[in-house]
């Protein structure tokens, strides 16, 4: 799971960035980045999920 924490962490820093630059500056180049990215991460975080969840239930 920290490897993946690794590689989300640059991805979420980047994605809030390019969002928060199309909604400040109306960047829509910005928007499009922050799209992409978001595809990008969304297997990420649903295999981050189930880790979090195994994670959860072997420590009970």
């Amino acid at each position: 799971m920290k490897e993946l924490i690794e590689q989300l962490e640059p991805k979420m820093m980047a994605l809030l960035q390019n969002a928060k630059s199309q909604m400040e500056k109306g960047n829509k180049a910005a928007g499009l980045r922050a799209r992409r990215i978001s595809l990008d991460i969304e297997p990420m975080l649903k295999q981050f999920r189930k880790l979090s969840l195994s994670a959860s239930q072997t420590k009970e």
